[in-house]
């Protein structure tokens, strides 16, 4: 093989290369849902997530409750070993969901609560997530400020909005459409660099093409 047919051909494979490599997805976090509950109602809090720490298999979830909780019961699962830790008053503080088996990166793996909002529950609840991995640690602990864009957040922590019916189901819907409409640039983002990256390999194959025709016209 002649040096420009070689160095075509890296040219080519650096540029393949490229296209192969799209960008990172939105990034992950763990998420609740419900993300909205009525005053003084109780709920189902599932906590689920579809990555580990990196590449690496998640091994437990430890959850802290916020202030505001009057009774937390973790929902026994034969996936999860579950150990619960109490304040001085009595009430449930943390929970840690250790995996019977480390989750690989890639799969859902999801641990629910049993909830009940207490008298003094704020109008936002925040539960810091501490996701443990075979190798590394997670922590979405991060909570946006008053009007700040909790998406913004590196490390978000799941969130349970204290709100009436009418107004939790549209705060709901309205995060609904936002996630659907992040979901479509996300989608759409692979074919244009798939497209991208397409023209630029029919540009690399013409340069070679050319280069080559040149050498023996020389």
């Amino acid at each position: 093989m002649s040096r420009i047919t070689r160095r075509g051909a890296l040219i080519a494979a650096i540029a393949a290369g490229l296209v192969l490599a799209a960008p990172a997805a939105a990034q992950a976090h763990v998420g609740v849902s419900p993300d909205a509950v009525e005053p003084g109602g109780s709920a189902v809090l599932t906590f689920a997530f579809t990555h580990g720490c990196e590449e690496s298999p998640t091994t437990a979830l430890r959850i802290t409750m916020p202030e505001g909780l009057a009774s937390v019961a973790p929902t026994a699962d034969s996936k999860w070993d579950i150990a619960v830790e109490r304040a001085d008053n009595g009430l449930v503080s943390a929970v840690t969901y250790s995996a019977v088996t480390p989750i690989p990166s890639g799969l859902q793996g999801a641990a629910s609560m049993a909830v009940q909002l207490g008298e003094d529950a704020t109008e936002s609840l925040a539960f810091p997530v501490e996701q443990q991995c075979e190798v590394g640690v997670n922590e979405w602990i991060e909570i946006a400020d008053e009007g700040a864009d909790p998406h913004d957040l590196d490390s978000p922590a799941p969130v349970v909005t204290v709100a009436a019916a009418a107004a939790a189901e549209s705060q709901t819907d309205a995060a609904h459409a936002e996630h659907s409409d992040a979901q479509e640039q996300t989608d759409a983002a692979p074919a244009g660099i798939i497209l991208g990256g397409a023209g630029l390999l029919a540009g690399v194959a013409a340069l070679i093409v050319s280069v080559l025709a040149y050498r023996r016209s020389a």
